[in-house]
């Protein structure tokens, strides 16, 4: 009984709080028609922003005030991502990323700092002989090769070696004077010197003081006459065999020594202010992997090649063993320090947007809790391998992007604000439409020919970037259809001595290219 008295209590109390919840509700709400006017007014008020604004993610100069079609490429319009949306305000050209967005885009940040710079300059070349330690030997005497001691090219000659035996009329003539003049030596007086005379004819056609005694001594005379050897070396060119007869000073060998070679590089004119004379060396082989050689800089040809605008640098290297062999390729690196930078300012390449006209970095704001960015342009001077000199636009201590830098760039292009490719914010619409990119095959084998085909390329007028993949041979770049044209592109690059799928290179202009570069097969 007292259980069932529990229950219905419990119920009651219940019962008693659901209506004074009713009753609660009631009054609270009572005037809710009124309030839920001004409620939706005030959202309204909070969510109206600028007209949505709507444009194309590979064409962002496209921009309209609905959804549709780019006119460019077909391609679905997207919707503009506007700083409002995050709740904080950024000025118009501030680019706002969450710290989620920076992870996934892995954008990292640097403070620029000043240091002395050193530029890497690297050169491509061969090793060549030495051109002071070649020598023509030659024949002293006219006559026939009566036998030869030196049979093919290659073969190692040392310095007094007989090379060569030849049957000289002249020498048995010139033996014979002297017989004659030594018979008068003292019944005429002129015997002495006609003696001394015949001794020096002999002496001319190489033979020695103690082969004129033994004539002279013995009676006994010889056309043949031994050719020896004036300096030693490798035989890089034979010029007579066994039966020859020659001139008096006809070259019989080429001999070249190996034992100090050049190894000959090819330095583009922009590179030339960093290398001088005395320059510390360093260099490999693609014929010997693993092993490094190092030398000096002994010349700088003063002249410039017309047609491939490089010039000679020329660094002696020892040769012992003989393992250097003229026409091996050798890569070279040159640290060159920069004294006239000393102390600027540094910032690395992979900071760097280069249009061709403009060069921009990222600039991370100082305040705010969200990350902010600001393009900035700036005055870029010489390129040290990785990283730049700045001489203008920066200052010590700021902070760029260094990596995802091109995120950071697409995330402006799409809001519309200054970028890469866009310098001014508010451009007209159509603004930019003559700017296309194009690619075509180029032909060429090493990063000499990517660094003359990129140049070239860029050296036409209305060619704002060109990137060359040895890879795969094809050239990409991005120009103004109203000031250049593909067939220009390829023309430019023809005359370099590359041929394109468009154009053949001349064959003059061709031939003058170093040897690695030589992509036409025989």
């Amino acid at each position: 009984m007292k259980r069932r008295q529990d229950i219905q209590k419990a119920s009651l109390i219940v019962l008693g709080g659901i209506a004074a919840g009713l009753l609660l509700g009631w009054w609270l709400f009572r005037s809710a028609p009124g309030q839920t006017g001004h409620a939706h007014h005030t959202a309204h008020t909070h969510t109206e922003d600028k007209p949505q604004v709507w444009t194309c993610s590979m064409h962002p100069q496209i921009r309209q005030d609905k959804p549709g079609k780019c006119p460019l490429c077909a391609m679905d319009l997207i919707p503009v991502k506007t700083a409002g949306t995050i709740g904080e305000t950024v000025d118009q050209d501030g680019i706002m990323l969450s710290k989620e967005a920076m992870a996934l885009a892995n954008i990292r940040t640097t403070a620029v700092s000043r240091r002395n710079p050193v530029k890497e300059v690297r050169l491509y070349g061969t090793i060549q002989a030495d051109e002071r330690l070649s020598h023509s030997q030659v024949a002293h005497t006219g006559g026939r090769i009566e036998q030869l001691f030196v049979n093919f090219t290659g073969e190692t000659v040392r310095k007094g070696q007989t090379i060569a035996s030849i049957y000289s009329p002249d020498l048995l003539n010139a033996q014979q004077e002297l017989l004659e003049a030594a018979k008068i030596q003292s019944s005429h007086p002129a015997g002495q010197a006609l003696l001394e005379a015949a001794r020096e004819k002999l002496r001319l056609l190489k033979l020695t003081d103690s082969q004129i005694g033994e004539v002279e001594q013995s009676g006994i005379l010889s056309p043949l006459v031994n050719v020896v050897a004036n300096a030693g070396g490798i035989v890089t060119v034979k010029k007579v065999a066994e039966g020859d007869y020659v001139n008096q000073g006809s070259v019989l060998f080429e001999l070249t020594d190996l034992s100090t070679v050049w190894a000959m590089f090819d330095a583009y004119e922009a590179d030339l202010p960093y290398l001088k004379t005395g320059d510390a060396v360093a260099y490999t082989l693609s014929a010997l992997p693993g092993k490094s050689y190092r030398g000096k800089i002994t010349f700088v040809d003063p002249v410039i090649d017309a047609s491939t605008r490089t010039a000679k640098v020329r660094v002696e290297t020892a040769n012992p063993g003989l393992r250097l062999k003229p026409g091996m390729y050798a890569n070279a690196v040159v640290e060159a320090s920069l004294k006239e930078y000393a102390g600027s300012l540094v910032v690395p390449k992979t900071a760097v947007l280069w249009t061709g006209k403009r060069s921009i970095v990222y600039v991370k704001q100082p305040d705010g809790d969200m990350p902010v960015f600001r393009l900035r342009e700036i005055g870029l001077g010489a390129a040290l391998g990785d990283a730049y000199v700045v001489l203008s636009g920066i200052e010590e201590g700021e902070e760029i992007v260094t990596n995802g830098v091109f995120s950071v760039d697409a995330s402006a292009q799409l809001e519309g604000k200054r970028s890469m490719m866009n310098n001014d914010a508010d451009a007209d619409p159509a603004a930019g439409e003559s700017w296309k990119q194009a690619a075509f095959a180029v032909r060429g084998l090493c990063d000499m020919c990517k660094k003359r085909i990129e140049s070239a390329a860029k050296g036409v007028e209305g060619v704002s970037s060109a990137a060359w993949d040895k890879a795969t041979k094809q050239l990409h770049f991005h120009y103004d259809a109203e000031k250049t044209s593909l067939d220009a592109v390829s023309k430019a690059i023809a005359k370099t001595g590359h041929d394109t799928e468009k154009d053949k290179a001349a064959d003059n202009v061709y031939n003058t290219l170093p040897g690695c570069c030589k992509y036409r097969k025989k």
